[in-house]
């Protein structure tokens, strides 16, 4: 090992991309995760060659009537964006003559694509999540730990393998935060324009993000109040952001317009009610407010304690998160309390926006697919927060955080283990409400042992669709599903066996390397 090298790997930073990258590739199945991303690849295609957005044997399932009665995907273009560099070389690859026999599943060009982006996503987090609690002056040893709950700890985790907007949107927020911060601290336009840049890039995923950059606006504004900036300066301020921020903002807004005409003539309406009125139209007994029919109360409550779907029990590390926040609220420096409460504020908002929504859990997704975003942005500051004040907590504080964390992890571990609608399936049978991580550890251990009928975990088997059936009778990453299928050549299975095995030493290894590197840091670098 060369001196460079060496150097290179006692790199925190280095080491930490290195995790990211290699716990993205271990936890791969090949597949998209949902037929979401699915829908939206398709989007990415389209943009290329000659496909359509919507074949019509997916209607009425998906897509809505646009222009020229032209089916067209009701979902924003971001992730589709995001995916086409992928797509490119995916589709280049699926045409080689080696794979020309083989066009099962899980396709040449969804393990591409799904490997490649997920990668790319989950390193470009690691970085700027860092990032961000540097400037927050967190220590290295802090900030990387906090980094490694985020990847290992929350539902990121489970988005990191199953690949919906979820991680992409979490990134760009990160970033629009962490640039529009750099911008408070130094005043540089460059690092402003970076962040209204990523802030508005995800209005092209998703339009509620509008969300994100409005509390992006205000953990500035926090920032600056708690410093007792007021009057003259702070509106000094303002127009500095307005001057820079409204015209990137009003630029992706105008995109984001763009597409809109382009596929419903509209450039005022969303997707929504366009839905509903199809949906009105094959079922009449939908209710007339559809699809905000869910009263709020139901909605708000389902999102924080219904055992299906509970932000605190997906996302354990939020509890800690709010519990430091309360605790240690006097010892906190100004702008991880501004962070702290403008990132609680974003849950609220969140899981008030969506109460109403008819679909507020997210339908087919491990927890709440609609706040676990802004649940993990808040869970980001729990294991920072619990080793730098650990001399200000209890015994009993700093024992059940470990415990927390402990618990967060096996519960991201086993997001993993099978296809995501496993339990949705199962539920049809064991009935509502069905604590969903207590039931997925069940199969965990159920299968295995081939108790899965026997304890009345696969009753309803045989009237699952036959592909649906395949998908969730294995272990969720790509060996398993290459031999479950049972169409890929014997050496292939076996060579992506031990491809994942290595790659699974590798990640273990750069975790010590990452160890070593983060005890040699010192403690105010």
């Amino acid at each position: 090992m060369t001196s460079r090298l060496r150097r290179w790997l006692s790199d925190p930073l280095v080491l930490l991309c290195l995790t990211a990258g290699l716990l993205a590739f271990v936890v791969q199945s090949g597949e998209l995760g949902t037929s979401d991303t699915t829908h939206r690849l398709q989007t990415t295609h389209w943009l290329w060659t000659s496909e359509p957005q919507v074949f019509p044997n997916e209607y009425p399932e998906f897509g809505l009537h646009g222009r020229g009665g032209r089916l067209y995907s009701w979902y924003g273009i971001g992730q589709s964006l995001l995916m086409l560099p992928a797509d490119l070389v995916a589709t280049w690859i699926a045409h080689w003559q080696i794979f020309s026999g083989y066009g099962d599943d899980p396709a040449v060009r969804s393990i591409v694509v799904s490997y490649s982006t997920n990668i790319l996503v989950n390193v470009l987090t690691a970085l700027i999540a860092f990032r961000l609690l540097r400037q927050f002056r967190f220590s290295v040893k802090e900030s990387v730990l906090g980094v490694l709950a985020l990847l290992f700890c929350t539902t990121h985790l489970h988005y990191t393998q199953n690949m919906m907007e979820n991680n992409y949107i979490m990134l760009l927020t990160l970033a629009g935060f962490s640039f529009q911060y750099e911008w408070l601290r130094t005043g540089s336009k460059r690092a402003l324009f970076l962040g209204c840049a990523a802030l508005g890039l995800n209005l092209l995923t998703r339009l509620t993000t509008g969300l994100d950059l409005v509390m992006a606006g205000f953990f500035l504004l926090l920032v600056l109040w708690f410093e007792q900036v007021r009057g003259r300066d702070l509106w000094d301020r303002f127009i500095a952001y307005c001057k820079i921020a409204a015209p990137v903002y009003a630029f992706f807004l105008l995109v984001d317009r763009l597409y809109q005409f382009y596929r419903f003539g509209s450039f005022t309406n969303t997707y929504v009610p366009l839905f509903a009125q199809e949906q009105r139209l094959q079922d009449p007994t939908l209710p007339p407010n559809f699809p905000w029919s869910t009263p709020f109360h139901e909605g708000v409550l389902g999102a924080l304690f219904k055992p299906e779907k509970s932000i605190f029990l997906f996302d354990p590390l939020l509890v800690l998160a709010i519990l430091l926040l309360i605790l240690l609220w006097k010892h906190l420096s100004l702008e991880v309390r501004a962070y702290g409460v403008v990132s609680l504020f974003l849950l609220l908002a969140y899981i008030s926006f969506y109460a109403r929504y008819t679909y507020w859990s997210g339908d087919f997704a491990w927890g709440d697919r609609y706040v676990s975003t802004s649940v993990e942005l808040a869970a980001l500051l729990a294991v920072p927060l619990l080793l730098r004040y650990r001399e200000n907590l209890s015994a009993w504080v700093w024992r059940g955080g470990v415990a927390l964390i402990a618990a967060s992890l096996i519960i991201q571990l086993a997001s993993l283990a099978f296809w995501l609608p496993l339990e949705i399936y199962q539920m049809e049978t064991l009935g509502h409400p069905t604590f969903v991580i207590a039931l997925r550890l069940k199969d965990i251990v159920a299968f295995p042992l081939g108790k899965m009928d026997a304890w009345g975990l696969n009753t309803e088997a045989m009237h699952w669709d036959p592909w649906d059936y395949v998908h969730i009778t294995t272990w969720n990453f790509l060996p398993f599903l290459l031999r479950r299928v049972g169409v890929a050549p014997a050496w292939v299975v076996d060579t992506a066996f031990a491809i994942w095995v290595v790659a699974i030493a590798k990640l273990v290894w750069v975790l010590e390397r990452l160890r070593r590197a983060v005890q040699a840091a010192s403690p105010d670098s």
